[in-house]
């Protein structure tokens, strides 16, 4: 009988798999009175792509490259691992249900198209929702067919994922009033049949209904009060005037917490007496002659905003040391991190794959101290809310499963390799992977930067100021990529809360990361949701239906990434609803109840 079921078993995935093969791979052919708008074809650089098939993609996230298209299977793996500098559409059968930006899950019956580059820029102009896909195995080309049927596919599922909101909220919070939702429910339907009924004019009434279902959605996700709204800032604004119409605009769009880029690319935007004493750049130049810093929090408390420093930890930024004698690694070169394949080069290294960026060494205890100084000077001089630790890891290397995943690794200083020897009697530049003692190699480097955060959280305890953390979402390859152990930060108490940014447009993508945070989290560590929707100029959509995803899973709020790409239409759609109570407020089921603001500790 056992055989029997596992004989069946696999001929039914045989059969699935065929069926999909025959969707994906079978030329489109458009139904009875359906209209073509749009047809464009891009060869494809790589299927499923390996270190041995694609060299171009080497030295970068889910081995795609510069400027390629990508098409990944279930064969590849259970995520594409891409970075967000690129654009993915998830297929299913021979139809694009979804959009993301990085790091999609790929379906077991379908495929994740990723482009980077001009394949990004195809991607973005000739593919949507809805749109059909064709790929011809005999000249590797991809067609992506846009037609009348699209828009309606995209009109019908849009008023699905809005009736299953409002259901959730029906039955989850009290005082939920959905009349504005429903009106514009039955409005796009109305554009719906009136698509269906007039052929020639199918677009035209499509699009009206996809605008009605929008609208919705733009109301059908209540306000709650309790939930920490906030946003990522990197301060470009240069007078006192022009801090004061960004933090306005902040009011405008109801975000109460944030988190403002202070230390960046090895500079600060304040006069630092830190950077002084070390001789490094005693402000960042562009703000000679103010501190921004005072005024920020200033104004922001006015507004009762929180204000959560923006922190670039390990990172000292992408220019090369030689261009300025005062840069971090020019006046201090030991400092640097370097990876195993460059670990005796005179030259200091920088990370391909992170917009060659120079990093820091965590090992180091002049580093570890320098930038202890810095932190206390910004929380005795400016008494800021809250630190938010970002980089705060070794640089990205490639993933275990790639064969050269040994010499991508970082922190291969002349201080760690020493110290390791001594402590384990062998240079772990003489380890690999397989050998017994990689895991003790590993975990010495990820305990160097437990013991920062370890060290920075008894700061900030001390001062009553909250720690919060970036951290990236994916566990295991937190662990083997990045030598990141955030759960160990989390069990042992040392954050307050955790703000990952969820590199991606698309929901079911961003809820599984959710959920492997969770999964890996003490109860005492808030998890804000950061949403990276608005930098890949992803639609509002996408924005509502994650930070309902985050509603559901019961966080304690959303951090928008970033305030220079939270336009006017983002912020409107927000203040539609979701952070404005318009003078009505529920109270949603099983949400932890925190004040506004949330971020700082015991309140």
């Amino acid at each position: 009988m056992k055989s029997r079921f596992w004989a069946v078993l696999i001929f039914m995935f045989f059969l699935c798999n065929q069926v999909f093969a025959q969707d994906i791979f079978a030329p489109y052919v458009p139904q009875k009175n359906e209209i073509i708008f749009n047809q464009s074809m891009y060869k494809i650089d790589v299927i499923d792509p390996q270190v041995s098939t694609n060299r171009k993609g080497i030295n970068y996230p889910g081995l795609r490259g510069s400027n390629q298209l990508v098409v990944y299977s279930p064969a590849f793996g259970y995520r594409t691992n891409t970075n967000e500098f690129g654009s993915e559409a998830i297929i299913i059968g021979d139809t694009v249900t979804s959009l993301s930006g990085a790091d999609s899950l790929i379906p077991a019956n379908g495929l994740v198209i990723s482009g980077h580059g001009r394949a990004k820029k195809w991607i973005n102009e000739n593919i949507m929702v809805g749109a059909k896909v064709y790929i011809d195995r005999e000249t590797n080309v991809i067609t992506s067919y846009i037609t009348s049927e699209t828009f309606l596919y995209t009109a019908r599922e849009r008023i699905k994922e809005v009736q299953n909101m409002m259901l959730y909220y029906l039955q989850n919070a009290s005082n939920y009033n959905p009349k504005r939702t429903e009106q514009n429910i039955a409005k796009a339907n109305d554009f719906i049949q009136k698509a269906q009924r007039n052929s020639e004019d199918s677009q035209k009434f499509a699009s009206r209904a996809i605008e009605y279902a929008n609208l919705a959605m733009s109301t059908v996700v209540p306000y709650e009060p309790s939930e920490l709204k906030g946003v990522w800032i990197r301060p470009a604004f240069y007078s006192e005037k022009e801090i004061i119409k960004a933090l306005d605009n902040l009011a405008y769009a109801g975000i109460n917490n944030i988190f403002l880029e202070t230390y960046y690319h090895g500079k600060t935007i304040f006069p630092s007496q830190t950077m002084t004493r070390y001789g490094f750049i005693r402000q960042n130049e562009e703000f000679v002659g103010f501190d921004p810093l005072k005024i920020w929090i200033s104004e922001a408390h006015k507004r009762g905003m929180k204000v959560n420093i923006w922190f670039e930890t390990f990172y000292v930024g992408n220019k090369s040391p030689e261009t300025n004698a005062e840069y971090i690694l020019a006046k201090q070169p030991s400092w640097a991190n370097y990876q195993k394949k460059n670990a005796d080069s005179a030259a200091i290294p920088y990370s391909v794959s992170e917009h060659n960026g120079y990093f820091i060494d965590p090992a180091n205890p002049n580093v570890q101290n320098f930038l202890y100084e810095l932190l206390c000077e910004i929380i005795t001089r400016y008494k800021p809310d809250g630190i938010n630790l970002d980089y705060i890891r070794y640089p990205q290397s490639l993933e275990p499963r790639y064969s050269n995943y040994d010499m991508s690794n970082w922190g291969y200083t002349k201080y760690a390799r020493a110290e390791f020897k001594k402590m384990y009697g062998i240079d772990p530049i003489d380890l690999k992977p397989t050998d017994p003692m990689w895991y003790q190699w590993k975990f010495y480097r990820c305990n160097k930067v437990t013991s920062f955060v370890r060290r920075v959280s008894v700061l900030c305890r001390y001062n009553n100021v909250a720690i919060t953390t970036v951290i990236f979402p994916n566990r295991a390859a937190a662990l083997d990529t990045k030598l990141q152990d955030w759960r160990t930060w989390s069990m042992n108490n040392f954050v307050d809360g955790f703000t990952p940014l969820f590199l991606t447009c698309d929901d079911k993508t961003a809820t599984n990361l959710m959920g492997e945070v969770l999964r890996n989290k003490s109860a005492s560590t808030k998890l804000y949701a950061g949403l990276f929707v608005t930098f890949m100029n992803g639609a509002s959509s996408d924005l509502i239906k994650q930070i309902h995803a985050a509603r559901r899973y019961g966080l304690s709020g959303v951090i928008i990434f970033d305030y220079a790409h939270f336009n006017r239409s983002y912020m409107d759609v927000l203040t539609e609803s979701i952070f404005k109570s318009g003078g009505r407020e529920v109270t949603i089921q099983g949400c932890p109840q925190t004040q506004s603001g949330g971020a700082k500790r015991g309140r």
